[in-house]
């Protein structure tokens, strides 16, 4: 492709996705997957042109004066020489007289507003309330991968003969990182089940759960199954765990997923009427504010009667458990947000509610589990981010019911 298709290419991407209606990666799979004659070094020029702008976005827009698509990619590419990157009967049109008027009327010299700088709406932002935590999200993730049923020393050493390299997780004991970027569904040990591609915090979060094979589990909000199959390979294949969801065919991917690992101690199920669960693992859904290194587009199409709504569907869910949870059982509470609103605020409003419910004690539970010093600054919860844990951010929380 010339280089002024490459271009065209980005802004029918961006324009379609500063829409905020579908997440980016989405709109750009279907979008190359539409072309399949763009080749693998156009793909990735393509790719990686069109996340650093929606990474930059809030400048870019701040600087250019526009929340228009192609203002933004023309500030973007105001030192490149428009008559090589546009034109053609494929290519990014022609800059207009007008429009390289206003470019050169454009300083860029103006102090970013504070969560501009940060690249994070107002309303997001305040509510946060921690610069460098929002900073750092917008940064971007390594690859983390779980090893299953092998060492991870015995996995490195595998992948390094493959040519990919990964070193040691500093808290998840069967996790390996990486820093490039890569993609690993053509890997051998992939394609083997040696490995699932995980957060460090939530392999951490699946491992926190400390599921017992004698015990009678739930993950209920299952979704794609990564914690239900983390805690399924963490037991051995050894005891069960039911998986739900609310959208009974979100889980169709576990099948799949499970079978190329070799998990067998799972089963899937659609109503959830038994009320003597040990252990209830909730998932629940979320902002997903934590995962915005890896979804960055997502605090775009976040706003606050959304996140009201999925406060209503927390608690909803907390009550479910309490419901379907057995005097001395526990109930586990976890998000991918870094919101107090869907974490802290939710867990406490449920247990003011229901005074039989009590904070496990999290330091005796990751020093029984993990092999690291305890980083949080509470016991009654664990806070995940880029800033403490180098990971995703997460919140974990087990509370026992103690009953009457």
């Amino acid at each position: 492709m010339q280089t002024s298709a490459r271009y065209q290419a980005v802004f029918e991407l961006i324009s379609e996705i500063f829409k905020d209606k579908m997440p980016a990666d989405i709109l750009i799979n279907q979008y190359l997957r539409a072309r399949k004659y763009i080749g693998a070094k156009d793909r990735r020029f393509i790719c990686d042109t069109t996340w650093d702008i929606i990474r930059h976005r809030m400048r870019l827009s701040f600087d250019a004066k526009s929340d228009n698509p192609r203002e933004i990619l023309l500030y973007y590419l105001k030192d490149e020489d428009f008559d090589i990157i546009t034109g053609g009967k494929y290519g990014l049109e022609p800059v207009s007289i007008e429009e390289k008027k206003s470019l050169s009327e454009l300083k860029g010299e103006e102090v970013y507003p504070l969560n501009v700088e940060c690249e994070c709406p107002l309303w997001l932002f305040e509510k946060i309330d921690c610069p460098a935590l929002v900073r750092a999200l917008n940064e971007k993730a390594c690859v983390d991968i779980r090893a299953n049923f092998i060492s991870r020393n015995e996995l490195k050493n595998r992948l390094k003969s493959e040519g990919l390299f990964f070193s040691l997780m500093p808290y998840a004991p069967f996790g390996l990182r990486s820093e490039d970027r890569l993609n690993l569904n053509n890997c051998v040990c992939y394609q083997e089940g040696l490995f699932d591609i995980q957060d460090e915090s939530s392999q951490v979060a699946a491992l926190l759960c400390d599921a017992k094979a004698d015990e009678k589990i739930i993950d209920y909000c299952a979704g794609a199954g990564g914690k239900s199959l983390a805690m399924g390979a963490y037991l051995q294949n050894d005891g069960l765990i039911l998986c739900h969801d609310v959208d009974f065919h979100r889980m169709d991917v576990i099948k799949g997923r499970a079978e190329r690992l070799g998990i067998k101690n799972l089963k899937l199920i659609k109503d959830v009427e038994d009320t003597d669960f040990d252990r209830f693992v909730i998932d629940a859904p979320c902002s997903g504010t934590g995962t915005w290194r890896r979804s960055v587009d997502a605090k775009f199409r976040l706003n606050r009667e959304r996140l009201a709504e999925l406060n209503r569907t927390q608690l909803e869910i907390l009550e479910t458990a309490y419901r379907h949870t057995k005097i001395g059982g526990k109930i586990i509470y976890m998000t991918c947000s870094v919101l107090k609103d869907e974490n802290q605020d939710i867990v406490e409003a449920f247990v003011q509610k229901h005074p039989d419910i009590i904070f496990d004690n999290h330091r005796a539970l990751w020093d029984k589990k993990i092999d690291s010093r305890f980083v949080f600054d509470s016991e009654k919860y664990l806070c995940f981010s880029p800033l403490v844990t180098q990971t995703d951010g997460f919140f974990f929380c087990m509370m026992t019911k103690k009953g009457a």
